[in-house]
């Protein structure tokens, strides 16, 4: 059987083929069917999911595996925007280059293709983060607007919230969310996942009756869909 006692043997760190040092947590899991991989992005260590049973000789010899796999997913996050000083990030799909002003006032602000930040350089990733989230509730709460008045589609509520996992939900009572990060995507993958959620307002669902009212909403689906896929997870974790 898998269980604390089974797995206190098994190594807190593992060493990849690319010399990376990476700490393993290991987790067994009564509803896991079977041996899973992920990064925890925040923390930046592997979590090794086990299911019932699971001889913990199985599960290292998993991760020694797919060591290949752990590098490329830590490639990855290498390239995850930076809100500190000195980096680009983007916003409303443009790069912006993030410029450190100690000696001017009024937290963050646009300058053209810059985001100028004042105060302390330990404050400027919280300030970027604090103007982004600000920024996204003016704009995307902006976008919603006036795709609903566009579609009949109105929603009870829109709510910008703090999500690094997903990029929207719909709820049953018509009260639409939408991760903050949204803001850093182009247009076109804004006026996607708007349509997606304001779509949810007709069918809960993800069947053919709904994909159909996205495709009235929006022609953007697939190449939003692609730009999703490449460059999402990193803006979803970008800090």
């Amino acid at each position: 059987m898998t269980g604390p006692q089974n797995l206190r043997h098994l190594p807190t760190e593992i060493n990849t083929p690319e010399r990376r040092t990476l700490k393993v947590v290991w987790k067994p899991s009564k509803r896991a069917k079977r041996l899973s991989l992920r990064i925890a992005p925040q923390e930046q260590h592997l979590v090794v999911t086990l299911p019932q049973g699971c001889p913990p000789a199985q599960a290292l010899s998993f991760v020694q595996t797919n060591h290949r796999w752990i590098d490329e997913r830590l490639q990855r996050l290498e390239k995850t925007p930076s809100f500190s000083a000195g980096s680009i990030i983007p916003i409303e799909g443009k790069p912006h280059l993030i410029v450190h002003a100690p000696d001017q006032v009024g937290g963050a602000w646009l300058e053209h293709d810059r985001l100028m930040v004042s105060g302390e350089k330990a404050f400027v990733n919280r300030r970027v983060a604090d103007f982004l989230r600000a920024h996204a509730a003016t704009v995307l709460k902006r976008e919603v607007q006036t795709m609903a008045d566009n579609t009949g589609l109105h929603p009870s509520r829109v709510d910008i919230r703090d999500t690094s996992s997903r990029w929207g939900s719909c709820s049953s009572s018509g009260r639409i969310m939408l991760s903050w990060r949204v803001i850093m995507a182009p247009p076109l993958v804004r006026h996607y996942l708007i349509a997606h959620e304001l779509s949810h307002l007709q069918h809960m669902n993800h069947g053919p009756l709904f994909w159909l009212q996205v495709a009235n909403i929006t022609p953007h689906r697939k190449q939003a869909e692609t730009w999703l896929r490449q460059k999402g997870p990193l803006l979803l974790h970008a800090k």
